[in-house]
Formats: structure tokens, C-alpha cells, sequence
């Protein structure tokens, strides 16, 4: 569904689209470029697929490869801001800022209340939350072994029995949108409410 509404999106901005599944993309070697099942360039590739597991395949070298021929959306840099290890650097690189969770990679250090996460993990897979050292919550998944970080917990609060978590989108510099998802738990999992805002003003 993200995919059939931002392809509708582009479609309605006047920008010709082709809907293929990720093994009808195209290599070739000769031009050196991804094409479409028509042989035809391909200026834009939008995915859903993470570049982590992008890169463990030949198709995701051939990316890295041609970063100046294709815009793809998202970015490969945005694999920094995916990885969870950023939350430890940017601890060690801040300790006491008020913005910031403490956050360590490997193990919880002084933390007696964390949440562990594992570093590439998605829509709240493989989650543990420990309070007094002892896990009350937790969640299984596929990730995990590429390591984990450990983050103090932070009470989210609760309203009318659910656990909301904000999240914002920023284009260029500006922010430009906002939604809540909401859980009965406190993680937050692909099952979540989403509850999008719209703020005027």
C-alpha cells in the first residue's frame, strides 16, 4: 500500500512510474545501470527493502556502485540513522545531554531499567524491556545477531490504556509532518494504531 500510494502521488505530479517487484529490477552490464523490464533507464527507484540486507547481495553492491546514475529513495546514507548503534555514539559523543537517553553498545553498563535493542531491528522486533534486571517485556523477531544497543528506559505515559510514540518527518531542513503511534504495550510494533496529525497554523 505505501508503495500504490506514492507511486499514485508521483503519477498525479506528472512523473512517469512503473510498479515492478524488487527481482524484476534489471542489471546492465554494459551501460552499467539498473533498468526496468523494458531495457529502459531507471532515474528513480523507490524501495522498501533495507539496505542492509542490500548489501549482503551482488544487487546491493551494484547500488553503491552507481549512486551517481540513480536517486533512490531513501538514501543509502539513511543506513547510519537506521542503525541503533548510533544511539551508544551519540552518548559517548554527549554524555548528560538532556536530549539524550544514556545508551550503550554490547552491554547495559549501569542500567538497571533499558530496553534492549538489537542494532538492525525493525517495527519493534526482538525488543526486550528490563526493569530491576529482570525482562517484562519482550518481543521476537528475525534480528539480533548483528549485536545490540542498551538504552535507559523511558516511560512513554499512558493514555486511555495506550502507549503513544511520536514520530516526525523532516524534508531539506523543515519539518513537515508528525503521527502518534499508539500500542497497549509499550513496544511499539508494525501492529501499532498510526494516528496522523495535521497541524495549521
Amino acid at each position: 500500500m505505501t508503495v500504490s500510494l506514492l507511486r499514485d502521488t508521483a503519477q498525479k505530479a506528472g512523473i512517469e512510474t512503473e510498479g515492478m517487484h524488487l527481482k524484476e529490477i534489471g542489471w546492465n552490464a554494459g551501460r552499467r545501470e539498473f533498468v526496468d523490464m523494458s531495457e529502459k533507464h531507471m532515474a528513480a527507484i523507490f524501495k522498501l527493502y533495507p539496505w542492509e540486507w542490500m548489501l549482503n547481495e551482488q544487487f546491493g553492491r551494484a547500488a553503491i556502485m552507481t549512486q551517481d546514475r540513480h536517486f533512490w529513495i531513501e538514501p543509502l546514507w539513511k543506513m547510519l540513522l537506521s542503525n541503533k548503534a548510533i544511539l551508544a555514539v551519540l552518548w559517548e559523543l554527549n554524555p548528560g545531554d538532556e536530549n539524550l537517553l544514556p545508551a550503550y553498545q554490547d552491554s547495559p553498563s549501569e542500567l538497571t531499567d533499558y530496553v534492549k535493542k538489537p542494532l538492525l531491528s525493525r517495527e519493534g522486533a526482538n525488543i526486550e524491556i528490563v526493569s530491576d534486571s529482570v525482562v517484562v517485556e519482550s518481543t521476537t523477531g528475525r534480528y539480533g545477531e548483528e549485536g545490540y544497543v542498551y538504552q535507559q528506559l523511558a516511560d512513554l505515559g499512558e493514555f486511555d490504556g495506550f502507549h503513544p510514540v511520536i514520530g516526525s518527518w523532516v524534508v531539506g531542513d523543515e519539518p513537515c509532518g508528525v503521527g502518534i503511534r499508539e500500542t497497549v504495550g509499550q513496544i511499539t510494533t508494525d501492529l501499532a494504531a498510526f494516528v496522523p496529525n495535521l497541524i495549521i497554523g
